[in-house]
């Protein structure tokens, strides 16, 4: 194959312009798409080059790599698409990598057939001096005609002097929904259902929000006192509305709960509380759901709506399993999912069984309210520390006065997940020596540490397991000086009256057994809610497929009309647009149903 000579000049790193080299990059990839000249296009595009699309190229979430197998995607369907007007709004600048070199690195916006989107560029310089692409993200913002009502485009209001009806009477006349079906019916009103439902009222979808909890924020509200973020502040904002500037930067429940409150009321999302889905049937030629939802009063709704999304969470109901003898158990046994931090627990010997998160948390609750705590780890854990381990995920991006949270999601989403796993590794071992005493605490305790998949760190096992990592937020200390014991490499076999013993034989006495044990798969919750014959249908959720995308989130599910948002507050915040266009794309007839 003739590749045709570098199209992007070959710059001296002390005499280069980053606008310059980006917006010569964008005219360059315009020409080559134009003319469908492959040899051009490959000659943009860097030996390693990786190229994630949302919704631009492709009706979904895919990430390519190689420069062979994207400049054959993007002549395939750039065209279509009608992928064109690409510039550069805001310049570009210079980022250094750490290992001396720099790159130049752009946010962009364009064109297509649907509407408006951004994306972001990354160019390396290569040996022969010549700029190319590493990274490359489009994404679709905005549809045409159903953009999100905001900023210029946001309502006038009630006019003044004229008469009609109030806000709260518009209000409530929404909220009933008395005389019409929602086009969207959202399952759970916490960060990711407020989310999609914030999105859907500013596209102008009619979307109901349905939650079992009597207040929205009960999610949150209803665990354990101690409860706080493990992410910062910066990282957690919701769409449009972010947290005060006055917020602790790690937040505790209870204040998360009561935004989320006001959220659904600032944002006019119909929320109906105390409300459960009886029942969901799809009506294949008509492309339907009708879903039957028993209220609070015990009245009951039929909608008709084409689309449904479960935004319950990752997990379904609490994992509580039933050993044997657990019966003649003279404590007290509660899953991690009941229980509150409000027991009185001075002087009793407790056994958290679980040891991430929710167990490192309750642990450390339970010692610090003068209870004997040993934790049982059945298997290892990703550890580290706040100190160290939150700026090394979230610098440069979610940090006090960092990049605006827009722009700072679009950098981050244009790191394709398999990437940021071959970046982490170098970070994880940059922070294992950073955290090397808190580390070498837990090991001389018995607790038994791991470094993500591959060595790959947290990120890459919270998107692949979701599950065994914890951020340090005092619970490893209490480890490492013995305050908390350990008993590792072993589960519960059976209870005793006064305690429980371990399947290795050893046996731990206890009059309180917390089961900090998980959840059944959102694919359990599917089956209880929908039935088998469609959740046989829908892929599994969360983990990463062959391309390094998540299966099954905010994108097709393999079930018509049934769509899954789950995930963090950031996850939330940034990929309520990706599926908020699909579900908006096809009510509106701008692509196949």
């Amino acid at each position: 194959m003739t590749v045709t000579e570098p199209v992007v000049d070959s710059v001296p790193s002390a005499a280069l312009d980053p606008a310059v080299l980006a917006g010569r990059w964008l005219d360059n990839l315009t020409q080559a798409i134009d003319s469908g000249d492959r040899d051009r296009l490959i000659g943009l595009l860097g030996p390693e080059v990786w190229w994630r699309d949302q919704l631009v190229l492709d009706q979904d979430v895919h990430t390519t790599r190689g420069p062979g197998a994207v400049a054959d995607l993007v002549l395939a369907r750039a065209g279509a698409a009608g992928l064109g007007g690409l510039a550069l709004p805001d310049g570009a600048k210079l980022v250094d990598t750490g290992d001396g070199s720099q790159l130049v690195e752009a946010i962009f916006e364009f064109d297509t057939a649907l509407g408006r989107g951004r994306g972001v560029v990354r160019l390396t310089s290569g040996e022969d001096g010549v700029w190319r692409a590493w990274t490359v993200l489009t994404a679709l913002h905005e549809l045409t005609g159903f953009e999100e009502r905001v900023g210029r485009r946001r309502p006038v209001g009630n006019p003044h002097g004229r008469s009609g009806p109030s806000w709260p009477e518009l209000r409530d006349r929404e909220r009933e929904f008395a005389d019409r079906d929602p086009e969207v019916l959202v399952i759970g009103a916490g960060q990711s259902g407020l989310a999609i439902g914030a999105r859907l009222v500013q596209m102008g979808v009619d979307a109901l929000v349905i939650d079992s909890n009597p207040r929205v924020g009960d999610a949150w509200r209803n665990r354990y006192r101690s409860l706080s973020l493990h992410d910062p502040v910066w990282f957690d904002h919701m769409p449009y509305l972010n947290f005060p500037d006055t917020w602790p930067i790690y937040m505790p429940k209870d204040k998360i709960a009561g935004w989320l409150e006001y959220y659904a009321d600032a944002m006019e999302i119909n929320v109906w509380n105390s409300t459960t889905l009886l029942s969901a049937d799809y009506d294949e030629q008509e492309r339907i759901w009708t879903a039957v939802v028993r209220r609070a009063d015990g009245t009951e709704r039929r909608f008709r709506t084409p689309h449904i999304v479960m935004a319950t969470g990752l997990n379904g109901r609490p994992r509580q399993p039933q050993f044997p003898g657990q019966d003649t158990f003279r404590g007290t046994v509660v899953h991690s999912s009941g229980y509150r931090g409000t027991e009185d627990v001075e002087g009793r010997t407790a056994v958290v069984v679980g040891a991430a998160t929710s167990g490192h948390d309750i642990s450390q609750d339970l010692y610090h309210r003068g209870a004997q705590v040993t934790m049982v780890q059945r298997s290892s854990t990703c550890v580290i520390s706040t100190e160290h381990g939150i700026p090394g995920l979230f610098d440069p991006l979610f940090v006090e006065g960092g990049p605006k949270t827009e722009d700072a999601d679009l950098l981050f989403a244009s790191y394709p997940f398999l990437l940021l796993g071959q970046l982490h590794v170098g970070l994880t071992e940059r922070l294992r020596e950073l955290d090397a005493d808190l580390l070498g605490g837990l090991e001389k305790a018995g607790f038994a540490l791991d470094y993500g998949p591959n060595g790959s760190g947290l990120f890459m096992k919270v998107l692949q397991t979701a599950s065994g990592y914890y951020i340090d937020v005092g619970g490893s200390e209490l480890i490492a000086d013995g305050k908390v014991k350990v008993a590792q490499g072993a589960g519960i076999d059976r209870f005793e009256p006064d305690g429980v013993v371990l399947t290795d034989g050893r046996r731990l006495e206890a009059d309180l057994v917390v089961l900090a044990t998980g959840y059944d798969t959102l694919r359990d919750q599917v089956t209880s809610l929908f039935g088998s014959e469609v959740s046989g249908r829908v892929k599994d959720a969360w983990g990463l497929d062959e391309e390094g995308e998540l299966n099954g989130t905010w994108r097709p599910t393999g079930h018509p009309g049934l769509w899954f948002l789950i995930g963090n507050l950031a996850m939330a915040r940034y990929y309520s647009r990706i599926l908020a266009l699909q579900l908006t794309a096809r009510l509106r007839g701008l692509v196949p149903a």
